[in-house]
């Protein structure tokens, strides 16, 4: 068995690689969850390399110019063509590690080891995953340095919003697409290319707009758009503001239609996908299935958002989703959703 310069096993390492998503991340876990090698293998390390740099861009902690250097250099590490190390990246980091680490920063402080694995990956899953990752981290380092002065985002517009969502979020879309392309047909190659991003925005656009008051007070962060905040008589500030409930209101709805408007997309991509490499529909309709749950709660208790600190799923009608791929047939996605988007699944 290889070792690394550590002394570790690569054993060790992605051992440790899947222990660490499932801490960082109950809804990628379920993913992985689904997936056979080496699809599971490929997704649990391309999810930690983008989660290093989410983890990076949240941080409240680091002046925004250390941020978009500190992405920058992990985004160099990751680029064969430079000699950038991960040793780098970690003394870098090192300076910005809370003295108590989260299972987040656990990972950021071990990114040596999830970059090893990737390193060991054949080189088909090399170039699946590099370029959407090293795109999401630039696309972060962007937005660091666009909002440097405010510190922390504040979204304009609706489709500025769905710039940032598609660098936060597009890697799942292209990434996964780029590693089951080899064995799919060129219809299907053609239809995943084409849905890629409704798939990818509309789990972001989901996550944004039932996070809205989280996202302000843990990360500094405003995605809600201020050209919607301003029609309704509100700022970046009035996020948040339980007192300031009933004009916020709209504003989530508004990002709630949005994510809504990706679902056909999204539902197209996952049609077109091939189960190869160890890859499944279920590991991509779960997620796709909660995001429609989600917005039916969205829709039934916005207020919530703000005065709840989010909208969430109930254990149970995950667990139901899940239950519906135990079979050796999947489901018929179509007519999930249909159930999920009219009250929750296990109600039935």
């Amino acid at each position: 068995m290889s070792q690394n310069h550590t002394g570790r096993s690569s054993q060790e390492d992605i051992e440790w690689c899947y222990d660490a998503v499932h801490r960082v991340s109950r809804t990628f876990s379920l993913t992985i969850a689904e997936l056979d090698e080496p699809m599971a293998r490929d997704i649990c390390v391309g999810y930690l390399l983008c989660r290093v740099a989410d983890t990076v861009e949240d941080a409240g902690h680091i002046p925004p110019a250390a941020q978009a250097d500190l992405l920058r250099l992990y985004s160099r590490v990751l680029d064969p063509a430079t000699d950038a190390s991960v040793r780098a990246f970690d003394e870098a980091a090192a300076e910005w590690l809370p003295e108590t680490r989260s299972a987040d920063w656990e990972v950021v402080a071990n990114a040596a080891r999830a970059v090893g694995v990737f390193r060991s990956l054949e080189t088909q899953s090399l170039d699946a995953i590099r370029g959407p990752v090293r795109e999401l981290v630039d696309g972060m380092a962007m937005f660091v340095d666009r909002y440097a002065d405010e510190g922390g985002l504040r979204i304009r517009t609706l489709d500025e919003l769905e710039e940032y969502c598609w660098y936060a979020a597009g890697t799942v879309g292209t990434l996964v697409t780029g590693l089951v392309a080899p064995d799919a047909t060129d219809a299907q190659r053609e239809q995943m290319e084409d849905n890629a991003r409704a798939f990818a925005l509309l789990l972001q656009l989901v996550n944004v707009a039932k996070d809205a008051a989280t996202d302000i007070e843990e990360e500094n962060n405003v995605y809600l758009p201020l050209e919607l905040l301003e029609e309704q008589g509100l700022d970046h500030d009035d996020v948040g503001d339980t007192n300031r409930v009933d004009a916020l209101v709209p504003v989530i709805e508004r990002v709630t239609d949005r994510a809504e408007s990706y679902l056909d997309g999204a539902q197209r991509w996952l049609d077109a996908m091939p189960e190869t490499r160890g890859n499944t529909l279920s590991a991509w309709a779960i997620p796709f299935l909660l995001a429609v749950g989600t917005i039916r709660e969205l829709r039934a208790r916005p207020a919530d958002v703000i005065e709840e600190g989010n909208v969430k799923i109930t254990r149970e009608e995950v667990h139901a989703v899940c239950q519906q791929f135990v079979g050796e047939d999947d489901p018929a996605v179509a007519d999930l959703r249909a159930k999920i988007r009219e009250r929750p699944l296990h109600e039935y």
